[in-house]
Protein backbone atom coordinates (compact mmCIF):
# COMPACT_ATOMS: atom_id res chain seq x y z
CA UNK A 1 0.00 0.00 0.00
CA UNK A 2 1.26 3.56 -0.71
CA UNK A 3 2.46 6.04 2.02
CA UNK A 4 -1.36 7.89 1.85
CA UNK A 5 -3.29 4.91 2.13
CA UNK A 6 -1.61 4.59 6.04
CA UNK A 7 -3.03 8.16 7.14
CA UNK A 8 -6.29 8.72 8.66
CA UNK A 9 -8.09 12.00 8.11
CA UNK A 10 -10.36 12.38 10.80
CA UNK A 11 -12.24 15.03 10.18
CA UNK A 12 -13.72 13.51 7.14
CA UNK A 13 -14.63 10.12 8.75
CA UNK A 14 -18.90 10.19 9.65
CA UNK A 15 -18.49 7.04 11.94
CA UNK A 16 -21.43 5.80 9.97
CA UNK A 17 -20.21 2.50 10.18
CA UNK A 18 -19.11 2.53 13.32
CA UNK A 19 -22.96 3.03 14.36
CA UNK A 20 -24.20 0.51 12.53
CA UNK A 21 -21.54 -2.12 14.37
CA UNK A 22 -22.58 -0.55 17.01
CA UNK A 23 -26.21 -1.25 16.99
CA UNK A 24 -25.04 -5.07 16.31
CA UNK A 25 -22.81 -5.45 19.83
CA UNK A 26 -26.31 -3.65 21.65
CA UNK A 27 -28.50 -6.50 19.91
CA UNK A 28 -25.05 -9.35 20.99
CA UNK A 29 -25.00 -8.14 24.56
CA UNK A 30 -29.16 -8.35 24.78
CA UNK A 31 -28.99 -11.87 23.32
CA UNK A 32 -26.10 -12.74 25.84
CA UNK A 33 -23.51 -13.84 22.97
CA UNK A 34 -20.07 -13.92 23.41
CA UNK A 35 -18.25 -12.36 19.84
CA UNK A 36 -19.28 -10.30 16.52
CA UNK A 37 -17.51 -11.31 13.87
CA UNK A 38 -17.27 -8.54 10.96
CA UNK A 39 -15.82 -9.44 7.92
CA UNK A 40 -15.43 -7.65 4.29
CA UNK A 41 -17.94 -8.97 1.50
CA UNK A 42 -19.80 -11.36 4.08
CA UNK A 43 -22.94 -10.73 6.56
CA UNK A 44 -22.27 -10.31 10.30
CA UNK A 45 -22.70 -13.04 12.46
CA UNK A 46 -22.48 -13.68 16.03
CA UNK A 47 -21.49 -16.42 18.59
CA UNK A 48 -23.89 -16.93 20.96
CA UNK A 49 -24.17 -19.85 23.48
CA UNK A 50 -20.96 -21.06 21.57
CA UNK A 51 -22.94 -21.29 18.05
CA UNK A 52 -22.21 -18.53 15.48
CA UNK A 53 -24.99 -17.78 13.80
CA UNK A 54 -26.43 -14.84 11.03
CA UNK A 55 -26.78 -11.30 12.63
CA UNK A 56 -27.35 -9.46 9.43
CA UNK A 57 -29.13 -9.97 5.84
CA UNK A 58 -26.75 -7.19 4.16
CA UNK A 59 -23.08 -7.94 3.15
CA UNK A 60 -20.55 -5.93 4.76
CA UNK A 61 -18.98 -4.27 1.19
CA UNK A 62 -15.04 -4.01 1.07
CA UNK A 63 -14.92 -0.29 0.65
CA UNK A 64 -17.33 -0.03 4.08
CA UNK A 65 -15.28 -2.37 5.88
CA UNK A 66 -11.90 -0.23 5.24
CA UNK A 67 -14.06 2.98 6.47
CA UNK A 68 -15.05 0.65 9.41
CA UNK A 69 -11.40 -0.12 10.73
CA UNK A 70 -10.31 3.33 10.01
CA UNK A 71 -13.16 4.75 12.21
CA UNK A 72 -12.43 2.23 14.91
CA UNK A 73 -8.38 2.92 14.86
CA UNK A 74 -8.09 6.61 13.94
CA UNK A 75 -4.81 7.10 14.61
CA UNK A 76 -3.85 3.75 14.82
CA UNK A 77 -4.41 2.26 11.32
CA UNK A 78 -0.73 2.84 10.23
CA UNK A 79 -0.12 0.11 12.87
CA UNK A 80 -2.85 -2.02 10.92
CA UNK A 81 -1.34 -1.41 7.66
CA UNK A 82 2.16 -2.10 9.07
CA UNK A 83 1.73 -5.74 11.33
CA UNK A 84 -1.64 -6.66 9.26
CA UNK A 85 -3.12 -6.95 12.80
CA UNK A 86 -4.26 -5.23 15.83
CA UNK A 87 -5.49 -5.75 19.24
CA UNK A 88 -7.16 -2.94 21.00
CA UNK A 89 -9.86 -2.59 23.87
CA UNK A 90 -13.13 -0.73 22.77
CA UNK A 91 -15.38 0.57 25.27
CA UNK A 92 -19.09 0.29 24.30
CA UNK A 93 -20.28 1.34 27.46
CA UNK A 94 -20.36 2.36 31.35
CA UNK A 95 -20.72 -1.81 31.64
CA UNK A 96 -19.34 -3.28 28.71
CA UNK A 97 -15.79 -3.28 26.60
CA UNK A 98 -15.18 -5.14 23.86
CA UNK A 99 -11.68 -7.41 23.09
CA UNK A 100 -11.18 -6.35 19.57
CA UNK A 101 -8.80 -7.95 16.74
CA UNK A 102 -8.40 -6.68 13.75
CA UNK A 103 -6.91 -7.91 10.51
CA UNK A 104 -6.50 -9.16 7.23
CA UNK A 105 -8.16 -11.39 4.96
CA UNK A 106 -8.40 -12.72 1.56
CA UNK A 107 -11.41 -10.33 0.60
CA UNK A 108 -10.03 -7.39 3.33
CA UNK A 109 -10.32 -6.53 6.52
CA UNK A 110 -12.23 -8.56 9.08
CA UNK A 111 -12.80 -7.93 13.04
CA UNK A 112 -13.81 -9.75 15.79
CA UNK A 113 -15.36 -8.04 18.79
CA UNK A 114 -15.35 -10.14 22.00
CA UNK A 115 -17.43 -8.55 25.10
CA UNK A 116 -16.04 -8.48 28.41
CA UNK A 117 -18.49 -7.58 31.41
CA UNK A 118 -16.85 -4.63 33.24
CA UNK A 119 -18.21 -6.57 36.59
CA UNK A 120 -15.60 -8.51 37.92
CA UNK A 121 -16.44 -12.09 38.54
CA UNK A 122 -16.73 -13.72 41.86
CA UNK A 123 -16.46 -17.39 43.46
CA UNK A 124 -20.40 -16.67 44.63
CA UNK A 125 -21.41 -15.61 41.92
CA UNK A 126 -19.83 -18.70 39.67
CA UNK A 127 -20.45 -20.98 41.79
CA UNK A 128 -16.37 -22.79 41.33
CA UNK A 129 -15.29 -25.74 42.82
CA UNK A 130 -14.10 -24.67 46.60
CA UNK A 131 -10.79 -26.17 46.09
CA UNK A 132 -10.16 -23.42 43.00
CA UNK A 133 -10.30 -21.31 46.02
CA UNK A 134 -7.74 -22.54 48.33
CA UNK A 135 -5.08 -21.79 45.16
CA UNK A 136 -5.76 -18.23 46.22
CA UNK A 137 -4.34 -18.86 49.19
CA UNK A 138 -1.05 -20.20 48.11
CA UNK A 139 2.21 -18.02 49.45
CA UNK A 140 4.35 -19.21 46.34
CA UNK A 141 3.83 -21.72 43.38
CA UNK A 142 2.58 -21.93 40.05
CA UNK A 143 -1.14 -22.18 39.21
CA UNK A 144 -2.11 -22.86 35.71
CA UNK A 145 -5.72 -22.28 34.01
CA UNK A 146 -6.17 -24.28 30.84
CA UNK A 147 -8.37 -24.82 27.96
CA UNK A 148 -9.19 -23.65 24.45
CA UNK A 149 -10.42 -20.40 23.66
CA UNK A 150 -13.19 -19.09 24.86
CA UNK A 151 -13.65 -21.50 27.26
CA UNK A 152 -13.39 -19.20 30.72
CA UNK A 153 -9.73 -18.93 31.16
CA UNK A 154 -9.57 -14.90 32.01
CA UNK A 155 -12.82 -15.32 33.78
CA UNK A 156 -11.70 -17.77 36.50
CA UNK A 157 -8.26 -15.76 36.48
CA UNK A 158 -10.17 -12.42 37.16
CA UNK A 159 -12.58 -14.07 39.78
CA UNK A 160 -9.17 -15.36 41.55
CA UNK A 161 -7.53 -12.16 41.67
CA UNK A 162 -10.91 -10.52 42.94
CA UNK A 163 -10.67 -13.15 45.88
CA UNK A 164 -7.12 -12.25 46.65
CA UNK A 165 -7.69 -8.36 46.03
CA UNK A 166 -10.33 -8.44 48.80
CA UNK A 167 -9.05 -10.77 51.23
CA UNK A 168 -5.33 -10.17 51.80
CA UNK A 169 -3.06 -7.17 51.54
CA UNK A 170 -0.33 -7.80 48.79
CA UNK A 171 1.12 -6.31 45.39
CA UNK A 172 -0.77 -8.07 42.50
CA UNK A 173 1.24 -7.53 38.81
CA UNK A 174 -0.72 -8.44 35.79
CA UNK A 175 0.99 -8.78 32.79
CA UNK A 176 -2.10 -9.19 29.94
CA UNK A 177 -2.45 -8.95 26.01
CA UNK A 178 -4.71 -6.74 26.21
CA UNK A 179 -6.03 -6.36 29.60
CA UNK A 180 -9.24 -7.68 30.04
CA UNK A 181 -11.00 -7.07 33.76
CA UNK A 182 -9.36 -4.10 35.21
CA UNK A 183 -9.12 -4.42 38.97
CA UNK A 184 -9.09 -1.15 41.24
CA UNK A 185 -6.99 -1.98 44.61
CA UNK A 186 -8.34 -3.01 47.59
CA UNK A 187 -6.58 -4.49 50.21
CA UNK A 188 -4.03 -5.05 47.00
CA UNK A 189 -1.96 -2.58 44.87
CA UNK A 190 -2.70 -4.02 41.36
CA UNK A 191 -0.61 -2.61 38.76
CA UNK A 192 -2.32 -4.06 35.38
CA UNK A 193 0.37 -4.17 32.86
CA UNK A 194 -0.90 -4.04 28.88
CA UNK A 195 2.17 -5.97 26.06
CA UNK A 196 1.87 -3.33 23.66
CA UNK A 197 1.15 -0.25 25.45
CA UNK A 198 2.58 -0.75 28.52
CA UNK A 199 5.72 -2.69 28.49
CA UNK A 200 6.81 -5.11 25.14
CA UNK A 201 6.28 -8.24 25.31
CA UNK A 202 5.61 -10.52 28.09
CA UNK A 203 8.88 -12.52 28.86
CA UNK A 204 10.36 -8.62 29.50
CA UNK A 205 7.60 -7.43 31.36
CA UNK A 206 8.30 -10.73 33.70
CA UNK A 207 11.45 -9.96 33.80
CA UNK A 208 11.22 -6.60 34.93
CA UNK A 209 8.29 -7.73 37.49
CA UNK A 210 10.82 -9.81 39.49
CA UNK A 211 12.66 -5.99 40.35
CA UNK A 212 8.75 -5.02 41.17
CA UNK A 213 8.20 -6.34 44.78
CA UNK A 214 5.80 -8.34 43.71
CA UNK A 215 3.91 -11.14 46.05
CA UNK A 216 1.71 -12.35 42.73
CA UNK A 217 2.23 -12.16 39.01
CA UNK A 218 -0.31 -13.22 36.51
CA UNK A 219 0.96 -13.99 33.42
CA UNK A 220 -1.77 -13.35 30.59
CA UNK A 221 -0.19 -16.56 28.86
CA UNK A 222 2.69 -18.50 28.66
CA UNK A 223 3.35 -18.93 24.68
CA UNK A 224 7.42 -19.59 24.50
CA UNK A 225 10.09 -20.66 26.48
CA UNK A 226 11.42 -17.90 27.52
CA UNK A 227 8.17 -16.89 29.54
CA UNK A 228 7.41 -20.34 30.76
CA UNK A 229 11.54 -20.44 32.19
CA UNK A 230 10.62 -17.09 33.47
CA UNK A 231 7.15 -17.72 35.31
CA UNK A 232 9.00 -20.95 36.79
CA UNK A 233 11.99 -18.74 38.34
CA UNK A 234 9.87 -16.48 39.50
CA UNK A 235 7.38 -19.24 41.12
CA UNK A 236 10.48 -20.65 42.99
CA UNK A 237 11.88 -17.53 44.42
CA UNK A 238 8.75 -17.20 46.45
CA UNK A 239 6.12 -15.52 44.41
CA UNK A 240 2.67 -17.06 43.70
CA UNK A 241 2.47 -17.19 39.65
CA UNK A 242 -0.98 -17.46 37.91
CA UNK A 243 -0.77 -18.58 34.50
CA UNK A 244 -2.83 -19.76 31.15
CA UNK A 245 -2.14 -22.40 28.25
CA UNK A 246 -4.04 -23.61 25.81
CA UNK A 247 -4.38 -27.22 26.45
CA UNK A 248 -7.06 -29.63 26.85
CA UNK A 249 -6.52 -31.06 30.25
CA UNK A 250 -3.90 -31.51 33.30
CA UNK A 251 -1.67 -34.32 31.75
CA UNK A 252 -1.26 -31.94 28.06
CA UNK A 253 -0.86 -28.97 29.72
CA UNK A 254 2.09 -31.02 31.96
CA UNK A 255 3.91 -32.40 28.48
CA UNK A 256 3.27 -29.01 26.32
CA UNK A 257 5.56 -27.40 28.88
CA UNK A 258 8.31 -29.71 28.88
CA UNK A 259 8.11 -30.31 25.58
CA UNK A 260 8.82 -26.04 25.05
CA UNK A 261 12.00 -27.23 26.03
CA UNK A 262 15.14 -29.58 24.37
CA UNK A 263 15.24 -32.90 25.10
CA UNK A 264 18.26 -32.34 27.20
CA UNK A 265 16.69 -29.72 29.51
CA UNK A 266 13.65 -31.50 30.06
CA UNK A 267 14.69 -33.33 32.62
CA UNK A 268 15.39 -30.04 34.97
CA UNK A 269 11.86 -28.45 33.57
CA UNK A 270 10.09 -31.59 35.21
CA UNK A 271 12.34 -31.06 38.25
CA UNK A 272 11.31 -27.39 38.62
CA UNK A 273 7.75 -28.12 37.48
CA UNK A 274 7.04 -30.94 39.99
CA UNK A 275 8.89 -28.32 42.65
CA UNK A 276 6.82 -24.73 41.92
CA UNK A 277 3.32 -26.28 40.41
CA UNK A 278 0.58 -26.40 43.10
CA UNK A 279 -2.55 -27.15 40.70
CA UNK A 280 -3.97 -27.10 37.35
CA UNK A 281 -7.27 -25.75 36.29
CA UNK A 282 -8.69 -27.10 32.93
CA UNK A 283 -11.96 -25.57 31.98
CA UNK A 284 -14.38 -27.18 29.13
CA UNK A 285 -18.11 -25.25 28.16
CA UNK A 286 -20.76 -27.60 28.03
CA UNK A 287 -24.27 -27.09 26.19
CA UNK A 288 -27.15 -27.40 28.20
CA UNK A 289 -30.68 -28.73 27.91
CA UNK A 290 -32.15 -25.11 27.81
CA UNK A 291 -29.53 -24.10 25.71
CA UNK A 292 -26.90 -22.15 27.92
CA UNK A 293 -23.10 -23.59 28.90
CA UNK A 294 -22.13 -24.77 31.84
CA UNK A 295 -18.44 -25.12 32.68
CA UNK A 296 -16.76 -28.52 34.14
CA UNK A 297 -13.42 -28.36 35.87
CA UNK A 298 -10.50 -31.07 35.95
CA UNK A 299 -8.84 -30.02 39.01
CA UNK A 300 -5.00 -31.19 39.62
CA UNK A 301 -3.83 -30.50 43.14
CA UNK A 302 -0.20 -31.42 43.34
CA UNK A 303 0.17 -34.03 46.02
CA UNK A 304 3.86 -36.14 46.82
CA UNK A 305 2.19 -38.78 43.94
CA UNK A 306 1.83 -36.34 41.65
CA UNK A 307 4.77 -34.58 41.84
CA UNK A 308 6.44 -38.29 41.74
CA UNK A 309 4.71 -39.04 38.43
CA UNK A 310 5.77 -35.67 37.14
CA UNK A 311 9.23 -35.96 37.90
CA UNK A 312 9.13 -39.61 36.49
CA UNK A 313 7.59 -38.95 32.97
CA UNK A 314 4.80 -41.10 34.30
CA UNK A 315 2.27 -38.57 33.00
CA UNK A 316 -0.40 -41.11 31.44
CA UNK A 317 -0.80 -42.10 35.32
CA UNK A 318 -1.92 -38.27 36.06
CA UNK A 319 -5.37 -38.95 35.05
CA UNK A 320 -6.19 -41.75 37.52
CA UNK A 321 -4.64 -40.58 40.03
CA UNK A 322 -6.22 -37.00 39.99
CA UNK A 323 -9.79 -39.49 40.60
CA UNK A 324 -8.07 -41.09 43.28
CA UNK A 325 -7.56 -38.32 45.32
CA UNK A 326 -11.32 -36.48 44.99
CA UNK A 327 -12.03 -37.60 48.30
CA UNK A 328 -9.49 -36.10 50.34
CA UNK A 329 -8.06 -33.65 48.39
CA UNK A 330 -10.66 -32.66 46.41
CA UNK A 331 -9.36 -32.94 42.79
CA UNK A 332 -11.07 -34.05 39.91
CA UNK A 333 -11.06 -35.44 36.36
CA UNK A 334 -13.34 -33.79 33.56
CA UNK A 335 -15.40 -37.13 33.21
CA UNK A 336 -16.06 -36.73 37.25
CA UNK A 337 -17.40 -33.63 36.88
CA UNK A 338 -19.25 -34.20 33.73
CA UNK A 339 -21.04 -36.95 35.06
CA UNK A 340 -22.22 -35.11 38.19
CA UNK A 341 -23.44 -32.33 35.42
CA UNK A 342 -24.91 -35.04 33.60
CA UNK A 343 -26.61 -36.62 36.88
CA UNK A 344 -27.72 -33.22 37.80
CA UNK A 345 -30.18 -33.24 34.95
CA UNK A 346 -28.27 -29.97 33.39
CA UNK A 347 -26.78 -31.88 30.19
CA UNK A 348 -27.95 -34.84 27.83
CA UNK A 349 -26.53 -38.00 27.69
CA UNK A 350 -24.61 -37.29 23.96
CA UNK A 351 -23.07 -34.06 24.86
CA UNK A 352 -21.34 -35.69 28.56
CA UNK A 353 -20.04 -38.31 25.97
CA UNK A 354 -19.10 -35.59 23.37
CA UNK A 355 -16.96 -33.40 26.01
CA UNK A 356 -15.72 -36.56 28.31
CA UNK A 357 -12.16 -37.29 28.25
CA UNK A 358 -12.98 -40.82 27.57
CA UNK A 359 -16.63 -41.12 26.05
CA UNK A 360 -16.54 -44.85 27.02
CA UNK A 361 -15.23 -44.99 30.66
CA UNK A 362 -18.31 -42.31 31.21
CA UNK A 363 -20.80 -44.17 29.49
CA UNK A 364 -19.99 -47.14 32.10
CA UNK A 365 -20.21 -44.57 34.59
CA UNK A 366 -23.57 -43.03 33.26
CA UNK A 367 -24.91 -46.62 33.10
CA UNK A 368 -24.61 -47.09 36.67
CA UNK A 369 -27.40 -46.42 39.72
CA UNK A 370 -26.14 -42.81 39.92
CA UNK A 371 -27.46 -42.05 36.66
CA UNK A 372 -30.62 -43.62 36.99
CA UNK A 373 -31.73 -40.74 39.41
CA UNK A 374 -32.27 -38.34 36.67
CA UNK A 375 -32.49 -39.91 33.67
CA UNK A 376 -34.39 -42.64 31.96
CA UNK A 377 -32.79 -46.10 30.12
CA UNK A 378 -32.08 -44.25 27.20
CA UNK A 379 -30.70 -41.34 28.91
CA UNK A 380 -33.01 -38.97 28.65
CA UNK A 381 -33.97 -36.13 31.48
CA UNK A 382 -36.78 -37.06 33.64
CA UNK A 383 -38.24 -34.04 34.85
CA UNK A 384 -38.62 -34.63 38.66
CA UNK A 385 -37.84 -31.00 40.41
CA UNK A 386 -35.40 -32.45 42.28
CA UNK A 387 -33.41 -32.64 39.56
CA UNK A 388 -34.59 -28.87 38.22
CA UNK A 389 -31.51 -26.27 39.21
CA UNK A 390 -32.35 -22.65 38.79
CA UNK A 391 -30.90 -20.20 35.85
CA UNK A 392 -28.24 -18.63 38.62
CA UNK A 393 -26.70 -22.49 38.94
CA UNK A 394 -25.73 -22.52 35.08
CA UNK A 395 -23.34 -19.80 34.20
CA UNK A 396 -21.77 -18.86 30.73
CA UNK A 397 -18.02 -17.57 30.67
CA UNK A 398 -17.67 -16.25 27.63
CA UNK A 399 -14.02 -15.45 27.57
Amino acid sequence: MSESHNEVDISKLTFEQLKKIRAYLGKLIEAGGSDLHVKSNSIIRARINGTIIPFSGSILAYEDAMTLTKEILRGRYAELVEKKEVDLVYQFDEKTRFRVNIFFQTDGPSAVFRVIPMDIPTFEKMKYPEVMRSFTKEERGLILVTGVTGSGKSTTLAAMINEINYRDKRHIITIEDPIEFVHKDRGCIINQRSVGQDTLSFDRALRAALREDPDIILVGEMRDRETVELALHAADTGHLVFSTLHTIDAKETINRIVAMFPTEEQNRVRLSLATVLKGIISQRLIPTINNKRVAAFEILVKTPTIEKLILENRDYEIRDTIEKGREYYKSQSFDQHILDIYNEGLITREKAKDYATSASDLELKMSGLNASKTHDENGQIIKKEKAQTSEEDIFDLKR
